[in-house]
């Protein structure tokens, strides 16, 4: 049973430290906020996470999970830190690893015994040396002489999915030359080692690092791929639908991922393609795949707007139902979210927006601010439909899987019906009396 110390409490750190206390570790999370620590302490979860809360009230009532804001006495009783602090992308895309730093430099002042530091965040390849660097800096300074080893622990968490994907990974990666470290990185997971089903990758620093961009960058790739292969279905008469369970059946390539839509978005893809270019250009190795999908993802997100715009023709004046603001379901999340830049497009050409998400509203209401005088936040689907003149559903939220397609014809002002997300069957919505536009075929 391993005592473990969490910098950081936002997505990555909150999940990762009731997780880890879920498996009978104990753990204190540390943050500067002190009213965020006092909201965990209470059960108040800040992030939308389904099945988080659960496991948060657990391990506090197990005496297993504490949230506080004094890193110094949380050192004193662990042996493990994990830093789980932001990297956001600089204006250049690079990540921004100032809070890393800060980090790194603080567990150097106080840590007084042996310990490992756990690198969970997001940071370029060479970042696990830098901290090394930090550490050594702020212990020499004290003139005294601490062990200390740096792993590379990248988290791998869906949005939405994430209790489950940090309980069944797809594997566990140790980025470490310390065997004395990798050992006590298998006692943190000791729930999960113990299982025969979960791989356990060992690597040095670098590889680490550099697995955790390559895995989003490559996930980045198959959606745009497959997008662009939507956008020419629809030009050659083909259906992406059929091509994508075609592609899908082929052990090579897999399923997942393959589904059209209008962009990537989210806190993981766009920025780390981003920083993933940025590196190859620091290192004269020119990344020109993982280049030309952000450029491709930007463009569509745009697509999807113009293809509203040409449809229903001149936007001004006309009111527009939008289902899904969060960049996926299960999730309150609207970074890079495609529906910012469609929403955004949608009013500056005229139109007037009902928008409606399960969980995204209150972020929307600061992420559209530039556009609000353009906005109505609805109370539920039928709420956001009443008197539009289109219908768009940007997130697929599973309670838009299933209505009745006779009544939203009956309640929209006009009959018009574009599915970004390929949820509904075209013929189902023709024969409901709605004019269908899905991505990757003709309209029907």
């Amino acid at each position: 049973m391993a005592k473990i110390a969490v910098i950081g409490t936002g997505y990555v750190g909150c999940v990762s430290g009731a997780c880890l206390a879920d498996f009978g570790n104990h753990v204190i999370c540390v943050d500067t906020n002190a009213e965020k620590t006092n909201s965990l302490n209470k059960g108040i979860i800040p992030i939308y996470e389904p099945g988080l809360e659960p496991i948060v009230a657990r391990n506090k009532a197990g005496g297993r999970l504490l949230f506080t804001t004094d890193l110094e006495a949380a050192l004193k009783d662990c042996n493990v830190v994990f830093i789980a602090v932001g990297t956001p992308p600089k204006d250049d895309g690079s990540a921004d690893l100032v809070y890393v730093e800060k980090a790194a430099r603080q567990i150097g002042k106080l840590i007084d015994k042996y310990s490992v530091i756990v690198n969970k965040s997001t940071v370029p390849i060479g970042t696990g040396r830098k901290v090394i660097g930090w550490v050594s800096e702020e212990i020499t300074r004290r003139k005294q002489n601490i062990e200390f080893d740096v792993v590379s622990n990248p988290e791998f968490l869906r949005e939405g999915c994430a209790v489950y994907d940090f309980t069944h990974p797809d594997r566990i990666v140790i980025g470490s030359e310390s065997e004395r470290a990798r050992n006590i990185m298998k006692d943190v997971y000791r729930s999960l080692f113990l299982n025969e089903k979960t791989p356990y990758i060992e690597t040095n620093l670098e590889s680490a690092e550099m697995i955790k961009y390559a895995s989003n960058a490559f996930l980045a790739t198959k959606i745009t791929f497959i997008n662009e292969i939507a956008n020419l279905c629809e030009k050659t008469g083909a259906n992406v639908r059929d091509v994508a369970k075609a592609l899908g059946k082929d052990g090579r390539i897999g399923s997942k991922f393959l589904h059209p839509g209008p962009g990537y978005g989210g806190s993981c893809f766009p920025k780390d393609t981003m920083a993933l270019a940025r590196i190859g250009k620091e290192n004269a190795e020119a990344q020109t795949v993982v280049e030309a999908v952000i450029e491709a993802n930007e463009k569509q997100k745009l697509r999807a707007a113009k293809k509203i715009e040409s449809v229903l023709g001149s936007l001004e004046g006309k009111t527009i139902a939008i289902f899904g603001l969060a960049f996926k379901p299960n999730t309150d999340d609207m970074r890079e979210s495609p529906s910012i830049a469609i929403c955004e497009y949608l009013a500056k050409r005229g139109a007037n927006l009902r928008l409606f998400d399960p969980a995204a509203m209150k972020e929307a209401e600061w992420r559209l601010e530039s556009i609000k005088k353009s906005i109505f936040f609805a109370k539920d689907e039928f709420d956001a439909i009443t008197g539009a003149d289109a219908l768009v559903i940007l997130t697929e939220w599973n309670q838009f899987r299933n209505m009745d397609l006779e009544k939203v014809k009956e309640v929209l002002n006009a009959p018009y019906f574009f599915d970004m997300r390929n949820i509904y069957n075209p013929e189902i919505a023709a024969a409901a009396g709605l004019h269908y536009c899905g991505i990757g075929s003709f309209s029907k």
